[in-house]
């Protein structure tokens, strides 16, 4: 059976150049005592914008593991994958991300919450678990909600797996299950019985995404309180550790943390938590590589920088289109978007810094840096000029990429120097 390591990272690559430069980072890691397992990742939309396929990353994958000689543990990741979308990925992917998030708040029929609620009995009443708060009076009609909320998005959940597991066979494909892409949190009780669903559904789950308090912007900070998140999250750890127990549920079920590139403030309260209980974790990057390419490209100068600058312009004209499709993770002040004229006199250090995250910098402008991360539309509309430029620019590229995911992700985790 497939069994994801304690450790993991999604890694995603949008246009599938970055894998050695992700690689390495994870072998670094390695080489200073953290195994952290490398999971590709890219979703259905980014493929159907970018005019990829899921076997590309498998190829990808497989090419800079075999050339890095990395013989360890490696997967490749069917990104929020549905019931519409899951069998274009079955063929190419050994790691499922199932997204119930369109199906959360639709009623299951009446029959199935009856089953359902016919099993909770013993998790109702006075339910106190060791190591949380949760000790409260959980009434009967508290899980019906729940369950009226939930159960129908956990079949759902069911149906993809099943049909997952008829063709590749049980055990040899992860699971996570991702519920993040909503406008309200689960709460540590709403989790506790969504677990239970899951597993009702004989789903094997490796990885769970909750949607968690505060905001999880693409490619910025976290927004909310950290040590509200610390509570929350370690809350979350702990039913996790309970379900497994109660429910059956797979041994190394761990949390999953998505859109969670940059999200430097709450790395070391997940580091210490997850030290604290000897819990694993699952940490998503998106689309930074994607960014570090842009940035790559600015410090690289000449014909680089005056085609990002364009790229640019063109996703100040086409904001709306573009941020759409993103208008759950992203809050884009538009008014503090430089202008056209202002980066028309730009220079290759001053565009780079505008979108590198570091705070310190004055030039470090966070607005700017969600539309370009949602701007990868734009560059997938000029493919051969992009991987042309990428191409040529390869080392300094490579080189913000490895920097991006060692030393700002992996190292602000795991307490690396």
């Amino acid at each position: 059976m497939k069994t994801l390591g304690k450790y993991s990272m999604g890694l995603g690559d949008r246009f599938g150049h970055q894998g050695g430069a992700q690689l390495r980072a994870i072998i670094k890691a390695s080489e200073k005592g953290i195994d952290i397992t490398p999971v590709w990742n890219k979703s259905n939309r980014e493929h159907n914008i970018i005019g990829t396929q899921p076997a590309d990353v498998r190829i990808e994958a497989d090419l800079v593991t075999k050339n890095a000689g990395f013989d360890k543990p490696y997967y490749v990741d069917a990104d929020h994958i549905n019931l519409d979308s899951v069998d274009r990925f079955i063929g190419a992917s050994d790691f499922f991300t199932i997204d119930v998030a369109n199906y959360i708040g639709k009623r299951a029929d009446d029959k199935a919450i009856l089953q359902y609620l016919s099993g909770v009995g013993k998790y109702t009443g006075d339910l106190k678990i060791p190591g949380t708060k949760l000790s409260s009076e959980i009434s009967q009609l508290q899980v019906k909600q729940i369950a009226e909320k939930y159960l129908f998005a956990a079949t759902k959940a069911g149906e993809v797996y099943k049909k997952i597991e008829k063709i590749k066979g049980t055990g040899n494909f992860i699971t996570e299950v991702s519920m993040d892409e909503v406008a309200q949190p689960q709460t540590p009780a709403e989790l506790l019985f969504i677990l239970m669903m899951l597993a009702s559904e004989n789903i094997p789950v490796q990885t769970i995404a909750p949607r968690f308090s505060g905001r999880f912007n693409k490619g910025v900070e976290y927004a909310g309180d950290p040590q509200l998140f610390a509570k929350e999250f370690e809350t979350d750890l702990i039913i996790l550790d309970f379900a497994v127990k109660e429910f059956g549920l797979p041994e190394n079920l761990k949390m999953s943390i998505h859109s969670g590139s940059d999200k430097f403030s709450i790395y070391p309260y997940i580091g210490s938590i997850i030290k604290k209980h000897d819990k694993g974790i699952h940490v998503k990057t998106a689309g930074t590589s994607w960014l570090e390419e842009i940035i790559g490209l600015a410090q690289s100068g000449r014909e680089a920088l005056g085609f990002v600058k364009e790229l640019y312009f063109k996703s100040l004209e086409d904001i709306e289109e573009l941020c759409a499709p993103y208008a759950d993770v992203i809050d884009i002040n538009i008014s503090a978007l430089p202008t056209r004229q202002e980066v028309l006199r730009w220079k290759s250090d001053k565009f780079s810094n505008a979108l590198r995250h570091n705070t310190d910098n004055c030039d470090y402008n966070p607005d700017m840096r969600q539309l370009i991360h949602v701007a990868y539309k734009i560059a997938a509309s000029q493919i051969n000029d992009y991987v042309r430029l990428l191409e040529a620019n390869e080392e300094v590229i490579s080189a913000c990429v490895y920097e991006n995911i060692y030393k700002r992700h992996i190292c602000k985790i795991f307490g690396l120097d």
